[in-house]
């Protein structure tokens, strides 16, 4: 006999943003069913409906069908408490079979503990993924297939998460709740932080050029080496230039250029490359001598610039 297919999971969207409508188009080409979209504006969670192949859509939780097994609330943050408190309330909903979630970074599953209280399997189920607002929902499907889902929970409500990410194409990376914020600010760092160097880099080449707002695509077969050396092996393994080869007159040389043409970088630059030294030395690149010859070298430019700002 052959097995049992699974019934396509049946998701409703609380919150019509990015991650909501990008998240549900790919639960709808993936096979699910979305069987709802709430948002604050009647007009965003019909135009989200659109984009989903859902009919029904609006701005009350009671348009939840009884059938739904799992909401997934994506709205920001700071709403998510509102939300789980809303629902909890509702009347003809089967709380025992349903599942919950959010979208949030911050927040752990606890926040939904009064649908747990009614019976709910509640989880975190964080993308690990960027949603940039002036893209379209369409532009950032691709990118949202295949993804990491930070999640927290009870073994039942992970077994659940667990479904939903393989619906999703994804991964469930579990965060244990007291270390949440940490977490958080590491996909900060993967993402956000990312962007401010590529600005950096878009910055000293613009003292380089002369132009106001040059192209990063020069850099862009360095930057893509770089991270393919580091998925191979480890960020120590595939690191290179003058600091894992102790220059320590290149970097000296490195730091004066940096404070003459563009000092405002200055303390990122002394910043990076001591943490470059730290990367260096612990991989094994580094030996003692120069290490201490790097440090104090950067030191004095640090402690320039901590002069700089008692003048």
């Amino acid at each position: 006999m052959a097995p049992r297919r699974k019934s396509p999971l049946r998701v409703a969207i609380v919150g019509a943003g990015k991650v909501g409508t990008v998240l549900g188009r790919v639960l709808t080409e993936e096979g699910a069913r979305i069987t709802a979209v709430v948002s604050r504006r009647r007009s965003s969670a019909r135009a989200a409906a659109t984009f989903l192949r859902c009919r029904v859509y609006a701005d009350a939780l009671t348009a939840i069908p009884p059938e739904t097994g799992i909401v997934f609330i994506t709205t920001p943050h700071d709403a998510v408490r509102g939300v789980a408190e809303t629902l909890a309330r509702l009347e003809g909903l089967d709380f025992h079979r349903m599942s919950f979630c959010h979208a949030s970074g911050m927040l752990t599953a606890a926040v939904l503990a009064p649908l747990e209280e009614r019976g709910s399997a509640v989880f975190s189920f964080h993308p690990l993924q960027t949603f940039p607002r002036s893209f379209p929902p369409r532009a950032l499907v691709s990118s949202a297939r295949g993804i990491w889902y930070g999640a927290d929970g009870s073994r039942r409500a992970l077994l659940v998460a667990g479904r939903l990410a393989r619906a999703l194409r994804g991964r469930l990376l579990e965060v244990p709740p007291e270390l949440r914020e940490l977490y958080h600010a590491t996909c900060v760092v993967a993402s956000n932080h990312l962007n401010a160097l590529l600005a950096v880099i878009r910055e000293m080449s613009s003292a380089v050029t002369g132009e106001a707002e040059p192209s990063l695509e020069p850099f862009r077969p360095i930057i893509g080496a770089t991270l393919k050396n580091v998925f191979a092996t480890s960020p120590a393994a595939a690191l290179s230039g003058p600091v894992a080869r102790g220059g320590v007159g290149t970097v000296g040389k490195h730091l004066e250029a940096v404070r003459a043409s563009v000092p405002a970088l200055l303390p990122y630059f002394t910043r990076m490359t001591l943490e470059t030294v730290r990367l260096a030395a612990a991989g094994g690149s580094l030996a003692p001598a120069p290490r201490e010859a790097l440090e104090v070298l950067v030191s004095s430019f640090t402690r320039e610039l901590q002069h700089q700002g008692k003048t």
